[in-house]
């Protein structure tokens, strides 16, 4: 999409005329030298929030001297890298502050110029993914003189302030009722947890009488379980020269999933895959660095996974879908976060020998698959709850962004309803 198509989205030409971006705003920049001025902003996908000179999330200065000053009212832009579609655009100064000397300021060149007006233009724009598309997609930059000539709406003061004003409350109670049901998926994610955990430790029979396992992490269980070990179930093997077979991954979230399955995998897959090792349906598949934190799993897949991983092939009688939830479930990772060793939290590696040290209690196998399957009908319903409020929320997203792109158009006339 290009500027003129944007454009073409307003409602009668004739009504709302338009001008260069630099009839309303000038370009400025003001370096923080000498330090005069110590509070950090930064641009996010929120929009422009404060942010600790000693928080080191993203990429950083060594000298916060280098950058730029911002005033409450001026319009921040981030005019780089433009292929890249996952990232903030522009916001609105809230206060004044520091942030990157790479973005582009904009301030207002009167007071007749309702900077939250323009912002949500500005914003309209970015969520249409124009910025992005300008230059055909081959340059990577927007520099301020081309932004400056971006045009804007022709609009008096007034009008601008009645439909910053409408869309201030209107994407506020969209926003509301997008925070709502992320808080229920919460719930419900939390709810799933706890319903596996309590299934794999204490059955699905309330009535049977228990005992003290011994184990201090692990508490009391049914009488009837037996206790083993893990190496009684499980035997590490590494076989490899298998790389004509599917990749396979580890998901926290998931277990063992086909790493082709996700689009959001940024590890990239090797061209040789001959130190890969086989993963058959059944075997247990570990993350050994990320093992504190669930990323392991029983695979249903026959397949290949990394190197780095940890393979284990089934030895003892149990069902599979059992031990998938029971390996996974609380307090599991926290279990195999005292088992792991490193300097870092992020480089903790999970020593194979010590997991299969681990002590297990288990059900027989009936009893094993009554609770898979009591798991499995929970989850189904549990999940569906789930995806029916994540396809409620993107409905939400998608109706926040047509109403504000119709709005700051003129496809919609909300000025009377502000």
């Amino acid at each position: 999409m290009t500027p003129k198509d944007f454009l073409d989205d307003f409602v009668g030409t004739s009504l709302w005329s338009t001008l260069p971006a630099k009839h309303r705003f000038k370009y400025t920049k003001e370096p923080n030298t000498g330090m005069k001025e110590s509070h950090r902003l930064a641009l996010t996908m929120k929009g422009v929030i404060d942010r600790s000179l000693d928080d080191n999330e993203g990429l950083q200065s060594s000298d916060y001297g280098s950058y730029q000053i911002f005033e409450p009212g001026d319009l921040a832009f981030k005019l780089i890298d433009l292929q890249n579609i996952k990232t903030s655009r522009v916001g609105l100064v809230p206060r004044r502050g520091i942030m990157s000397p790479a973005y582009i300021r904009l301030v207002p060149t009167s007071d007749v110029v309702v900077s939250k007006f323009y912002y949500w233009y500005f914003y309209a724009a970015y969520i249409g993914n124009i910025f992005n598309g300008l230059g055909g997609g081959i340059r990577q930059n927007l520099s301020q003189t081309e932004l400056l000539n971006f045009p804007v709406p022709d609009l008096s003061q007034d009008d601008q302030n009645a439909i910053a004003d409408y869309l201030d409350r209107e994407t506020a109670r969209i926003d509301g009722l997008i925070a709502q049901k992320t808080r229920f998926i919460a719930v419900l994610d939390d709810k799933e947890k706890a319903m596996i955990a309590h299934f794999v430790r204490r059955g699905i029979d309330a009535s049977a009488p228990t005992k003290d396992s011994g184990v201090e992490w692990r508490g009391a269980v049914p009488a009837h379980w037996q206790r083993a070990r893990m190496k009684n179930h499980f035997k590490q093997v590494k076989r490899q020269g298998f790389d004509d077979l599917t990749v396979l991954s580890v998901y926290r979230e998931f277990g063992v999933i086909e790493k082709a399955s996700r689009s959001d995998n940024i590890n990239k897959t090797p061209e040789d895959l001959s130190k890969y090792q086989l993963v058959e349906p059944n075997d247990l598949a570990i993350n050994k660095m990320k093992a504190w934190q669930g990323s392991m799993g029983i695979s249903p897949f026959l397949g290949i996974t990394s190197p780095d991983y940890v393979v284990m092939k089934p030895v003892g009688e149990h069902n599979p879908r059992y031990m998938h939830h029971y390996l996974r479930a609380r307090p599991m990772p926290w279990v195999y976060r005292l088992i792991s060793n490193g300097i870092r939290t992020d480089q903790w590696r999970m020593e194979p020998e010590k997991f299969l040290e681990l002590p297990i209690f288990l059900p027989p196998m009936d009893e094993q698959e009554a609770i898979a399957n009591r798991i499995d009908r929970e989850l189904d319903r549990i999940r569906g709850l789930i995806e029916k409020t994540e396809r409620s929320i993107a409905l939400l997203k998608e109706k926040r962004a047509a109403l504000i792109t119709a709005a700051v158009t003129g496809k919609i006339d909300v000025r009377a309803a502000a």
